[in-house]
């Protein structure tokens, strides 16, 4: 199995580097073809090891890569781990970003820069490998600020777009205050394990449940601090409550940049990392009452948000944030495997639905606005029937008792289950903020399919599509299409839609009893609370089917809206007033840190730049020395006059002092 995750890790890096140096000198399809080829060749690899975990026949095993560090009493190596976990993350990671990278050959078709563009995916793809596989701490970081690099070059690849500058700029800021918190936390375990190696901490951990440490005169749990920090470090990869305003900003990336960031890598990684150290979690009550709190929190703040937003690409963004809400307060309660289920499963239907996106973008001439859309289901029907397995997938369709469903009924379901099953405040509040968000989720979800593929075609109302056909709107008349007509994507664009298609439909059925119940599948890379896997098994009916009832519920209300009244939801907003622009406006989130961080950052900067810069080391350095060789120059200048007799004249006078000073 070495060659093998040798080939998965380093087949990415070394795909980048030739398509980031050989760029056009190779020419677009050469590079698109290396980067590709690579990616699916580390997906191939990836699929027999992960079903070979399943099947028993593949054991957890370390490749060791070289020596890294050796200072004092800090040494490691770098190795990369191989085991469930990290199975799980390698077939999510490489399928995702393969059919992202064949899925871009359409989409990216027309820009100048693809070689660069796919060098990015290709880098994105290895550092979240890297990050993966990691054996120790500092490798985890490594990868971890990797993805952030890679995200800040993809985020910001338009970069003649001011707004794409910004939103690369605001998510690179925004998750070094996460990474601010992860790297206080891995300096706080080595000096507390006096190592930085995973299997060596996790080993440890239970011993120093119940230790404490002092700090400013106060007595803190040792592992809840810990903890927590590496969880600052989770909120900020994640886009947890609080730590989260970058990620809806990332729509100013290519539509398949939001896909693999925003589906299964970049932002399942703070989800990863507590599944990862989830023996040092078990021994912090506090940290974890935290993570099940924010998880939650963020899990009904992101559905609310999604409820009013109009751009298709930010709908789904928001769907993810909230997402990930489910994922760690399902981490939070102990249910380290429900978690990791919903990550598979998430990987699938939320790249499809951002892929669709994309393709319903790319038919409507890069036009967002979903109030622009509509009748769009006959025009583009491979691209709907995608739309709608991603939907039916994430609004948890399917029936307990038939013992069927799409792939979040049953990962999105048990999470439900086993908060209502741990039966702690914190679990219970998650509960209920889960149900909720359920409901919200299906809401959105059906609204957004709604007024994209159905109702009358709103192209015409569209200055954006009406200027790509060059007709203004007395021009264009009688004609209902705006004078435009939508295509259906490339196959190139539609290949990956299907396969992810049956992701959606049946990564759920098939692998449900591997991730849920089978403590031999995760052979110890993750706590497994085996009584509450059981207690989730045998919780009330209507608990079971609570999530089916909410969903039902949004969508009836979705459709009254959209299909059968459309004027309801223009009056409902008006009716709220105060209500729906603070969800409209993402509850001010954005105003409130402008007003609280970056309007001080920038007055303490003009400062520092003012007085300390300006008027302190330019005024007494290179200003001040050029103002010395003025002065020094306008003195020199007086004694140049021109005439012979006042050069002989100062010549004999400095003859006679260096005369005089000779004899004296």
């Amino acid at each position: 199995m070495s060659t093998e995750i040798l080939l998965i890790v380093f087949l990415p890096l070394l795909a980048a580097i030739v398509g980031g140096l050989g760029n056009r000198a190779l020419g677009n399809t050469v590079v698109k073809a290396i980067t590709t080829g690579a990616l699916f060749i580390s997906c191939a690899l990836s699929w027999p090891i992960f079903l070979g975990f399943i099947a028993g026949t593949t054991q957890a095993d370390v490749v060791p890569v070289l020596q890294w560090v050796r200072s004092g009493d800090l040494s490691f190596d770098w190795a990369l781990r191989v085991d469930t976990l990290t199975a799980v993350m390698l077939v999510v990671i490489t399928s995702v970003s393969a059919l992202v990278h064949l899925y871009s050959w359409g989409y990216m078709d027309e820009d100048p820069d693809q070689p660069r563009f796919f060098a990015y995916l290709s880098l994105f793809t290895f550092a979240m490998l890297m990050l993966v596989t990691a054996d120790n701490l500092v490798q985890m970081f490594f990868g971890w600020e990797g993805v952030g690099l890679a995200s800040y070059l993809l985020i910001g690849f338009w970069f003649k777009k001011p707004s794409a500058n910004a939103a690369a700029i605001k998510a690179f800021v925004v998750n070094r205050v996460g990474d601010l918190g992860f790297m206080l936390g891995i300096f706080g375990t080595f000096l507390v394990f006096g190592t930085t190696s995973i299997p060596e901490i996790l080993a440890a951990a239970p011993a120093m449940s119940g230790s404490d440490i002092t700090f400013l005169g106060f007595r803190f749990y040792t592992m809840d601090i810990l903890c927590i920090l590496l969880f600052i470090g989770a909120m900020g990869k994640s886009a947890q409550l609080g730590l989260h305003t970058w990620l809806p900003d990332a729509m100013e990336g290519p539509t398949p940049v939001s896909a693999l960031i925003h589906a299964a890598t970049m932002v399942t990684a703070g989800v990863f990392m507590v599944c990862r150290l989830s023996p040092m979690f078990e021994t912090a009550p506090t940290a974890l009452a935290i993570v099940t709190f924010v998880g939650a929190a963020t899990c009904i703040f992101a559905a609310t948000v999604g409820t009013t937003q109009w751009d298709i690409k930010r709908v789904i963004a928001y769907s993810t944030c909230s997402q990930l809400g489910y994922m760690f307060f399902a981490a939070g309660v102990g249910a380290y495997g429900v978690a990791m289920f919903h990550l598979f499963t998430h990987a699938f239907f939320k790249a499809l639905l951002f892929l669709g996106a994309g393709s319903v973008i790319h038919s409507m001439h890069h036009e967002q606005d979903m109030r622009y859309y509509g009748g769009l289901r006959k025009k583009i029907p491979v691209t709907f029937w995608a739309m709608m397995f991603g939907t039916l997938a994430i609004t948890g369709v399917g029936v307990y008792h038939l013992g069927i469903g799409f792939a979040g009924f049953w990962s999105k379901d048990a999470i439900i289950e086993v908060a209502f099953a741990r039966g702690t405040e914190t679990a219970n509040f998650a509960f209920w903020m889960g149900v909720f968000a359920a409901l919200l989720t299906s809401f959105y979800s059906w609204r957004l399919m709604f007024l994209t593929f159905w109702g009358k075609p709103r192209w015409i109302e569209s200055e954006h599509i009406q200027h790509s056909v060059h007709k203004t709107p007395e021009e264009v008349g009688e004609d209902t299409t705006g004078g435009y007509r939508p295509h259906e994507s490339p196959l190139t664009m539609l290949v990956p839609l299907g396969l992810l298609s049956v992701g959606a439909i049946f990564a759920g059925q098939i692998f449900a009893p591997t991730f849920l119940d089978s403590a031999e599948f995760w052979n110890g890379s993750v706590f497994y609370n085996e009584p509450l896997i059981h207690a989730m098994h045998t919780v009330p009916y209507l608990v079971k089917y609570a999530a089916l009832i909410v969903m039902v519920i949004g969508f009836v209300i979705a459709w009254y809206g959209y299909i059968k009244n459309t004027s309801f939801p223009g009056k409902v907003a008006e009716q709220l007033g105060p209500i729906y622009r603070f969800l409209y406006n993402k509850w001010y989130f954005d105003e409130l840190y402008n007003i609280l961080f970056v309007k001080p950052s920038f007055i303490v900067g003009r400062w520092f730049w003012k007085l300390i810069d300006i008027g302190t080391i330019d005024r007494f350095g290179p200003d001040g020395a050029a103002w010395v060789v003025r002065q020094g120059a306008a003195g020199a200048k007086r004694f140049q006059s021109g005439y012979l007799t006042s050069y002989a004249l100062v010549m004999l006078l400095g003859l006679v002092a260096a005369i005089t000073w000779v004899l004296m």
